[in-house]
């Protein structure tokens, strides 16, 4: 009983109670000892948030709430109240094979809601519990179709996967899934050390890859630059004395160079050279 019938139901017991004691009649007591238990239980207020599946005498009667609304005590009777806020369930499957047999524990979150209020209290007996149980069996189901790298590297696609499935095994329910979230995807140590050597080694060779690739662009320069500077010693000459200056005019210094470096400087001395 909900407080405002409770209060009622008091309410008219007392008056009964003090009818009896100033005289009057037991069967007035009486009258107003069955109208206090009538109206008692004919009030029931639903919450803003609530339904209320009514049946008269096993049958459904009606969808109420929310708000007040009334029942015929003994005829009718209250059997579900069905809330129609956006659920919950989390899910989670241990030690699943993926398609490529490796094992995963993969928890995930479903977000869900009634939509049909006499579906959900007349199709399934505990709809919490029937979701709980089609949302694990699918997600097995999927981590077993798909392979351990789509399960690592794509998540949404799994997700939207996961909903569609889940969704069209309880529609006739009268419920309707949001959104599912795979939350955490657990693999056995060993195979994440595996991987991460595996990691680490594709990283490795890319680098040398890299540098092999640097290499050989560096070397195709210098034999061009070998040509240019065969075919224009003056060239070369400048950039001698270019890289000398580069390398003291930071810090001053005072560099000593041989005299046949001098010479070879001079287009002179290149020219008796020739």
């Amino acid at each position: 009983m909900n407080p405002i019938s409770i209060a009622i139901f008091i309410l008219l017991m007392l008056a009964a109670a003090a009818a009896y004691l100033v005289g009057q009649s037991a069967p007035a007591a009486l009258v107003l000892a069955i109208l206090a238990f009538f109206l008692g239980y004919s009030v029931q207020i639903a919450k803003q948030w609530e339904k209320a599946v009514v049946l008269r005498l096993g049958k459904l009667r009606s969808i109420s709430g929310p708000g007040l609304f009334f029942i015929v005590p003994i005829v009718d009777s209250v059997t579900a109240w069905i809330d129609h806020r956006i659920q919950t369930t989390e899910v989670n499957a241990e030690s699943a094979l993926t398609k490529d047999t490796v094992p995963v524990n993969v928890d995930a979150i479903i977000f869900w809601q009634v939509r049909d209020t006499a579906r959900a209290a007349l199709e399934v007996t505990d709809y919490r519990q029937a979701i709980q149980r089609v949302a694990q069996t699918t997600l097995r189901e999927m981590i077993g179709a798909a392979l351990l790298a789509e399960l690592l590297s794509d998540r949404k696609a799994a997700d939207l996967r996961l909903k569609a499935d889940i969704a069209g095994k309880i529609a006739d329910w009268g419920i309707v899934v949001n959104s599912v979230e795979i939350r955490d995807v657990a693999i056995p140590a060993a195979l994440q050390e595996a991987m991460s050597r595996q990691a680490q080694a594709e990283r490795e060779r890319q680098a040398r890859v890299i540098l092999g690739t640097a290499e050989e662009e560096i070397a195709a320069k210098f034999v061009a630059a070998s040509k240019l500077y065969a075919d224009h010693p003056i060239a070369l000459q400048l950039r001698a004395m270019n890289i000398i200056y580069e390398t003291t005019k930071e810090r001053g210094a005072t560099i000593l160079m041989p005299t046949s470096l001098i010479d070879f400087m001079n287009p002179r001395g290149i020219a008796k050279g020739d």
